[in-house]
């Protein structure tokens, strides 16, 4: 029983939250995993949290210190004003939780909203960065909301009130295919809508930011693993801001890719850790 019962306090200490971490005034919420020097931070999407990567945190700690955070006005982590929303800010928290941990160069991963999180965080704290990963979402951001020939610049859907409600819903939905198992469109759902108005509204303009730094170079080995509802993008031109990026699609899936098909994923993102230098 003694054995059994320090063994489950070790198990509690590894995966405890971090909870020192803060921006701009904002408790984060983050947890750590696994030990080392050779690190890796999840980075959520929007209106998501840390648990998106549950599927990935026990395995990768078997050889990998890990880290997962809920971005500022996400999950447990303390909620900004609305207008403070930024990709900046967001980039901000992961480094605070970076420096908490007290690890040095990194590999980032982020879904979603989190690949432009990840693309921030590289062109304010290159040297912290050993590799991204995007899983389904741009490390390419220009044209990203920004004005073509024949229409105007991309404005949000509307996040506030019953409307806002209702497209965030049927957002939502889109990002699931029928092959996505119902349980699971109902924990991302769940997960999803528990986000405050404010974050769902905020999120979604830092997104959409013109003064977004959308040509800075991002020199860091990059990967991008797209849903099989997406469309793998040219890499001769991402490579104008992104050299160093590669790109491949995991079929079958919808949005959720590391959580439709966690071993596939898991497959791929090991690989590419494999080849990425900590030092």
């Amino acid at each position: 029983m003694r054995t059994m019962c320090g063994a489950l306090v070790i198990v509690a200490l590894v995966l405890a939250p971090v909870s020192a971490a803060s921006v701009d005034g904002l408790k984060l919420h983050s947890t750590s995993a696994g030990k080392g020097s050779a690190a890796i931070v999840f980075v959520h999407g929007w209106t998501c949290d840390g648990t998106s990567w549950d599927a990935q945190v026990p395995e990768f700690a078997k050889k990998y210190r890990v880290l997962t955070l809920d971005l500022p006005g996400h999950g447990q982590s303390a909620v900004p004003a609305q207008d403070k929303f930024s990709l900046g800010l967001f980039a901000r928290a992961v480094e605070a939780v970076r420096a908490e941990a007290g690890v040095d160069r990194v590999v980032l991963v982020g879904h979603s909203m989190g690949a432009p999180v990840i693309r921030e965080y590289a062109r304010l704290y290159p040297q912290h960065v050993a590799g991204l990963v995007a899983v389904d979402g741009p490390l390419d951001m220009r044209g990203f909301g920004e004005a073509r020939e024949g229409r105007g610049a991309f404005t949000p859907p509307p996040m506030t009130g019953a409307e806002g409600l209702k497209q965030r819903e049927q957002m939502i939905k889109g990002m699931f295919t029928p092959n996505t198992p119902k349980p699971l469109q109902d924990q991302i759902m769940k997960m999803m809508m528990h986000a405050p108005e404010a974050t769902a509204a905020g999120a979604m303009a830092a997104m959409f930011d013109p003064t977004i730094k959308r040509t800075a170079v991002i020199d860091a080995p990059a990967l991008a693993v797209y849903a099989g509802t997406n469309t793998i993008p040219d890499l001769a031109v991402v490579r104008q801001v992104v050299p160093k990026f590669e790109a491949t699609q995991v079929a079958g899936t919808g949005h959720f890719v590391m959580m439709e098909k966690p071993a596939e994923f898991n497959a791929i993102l090991a690989a590419f850790l494999k080849k990425i230098s900590f030092q």
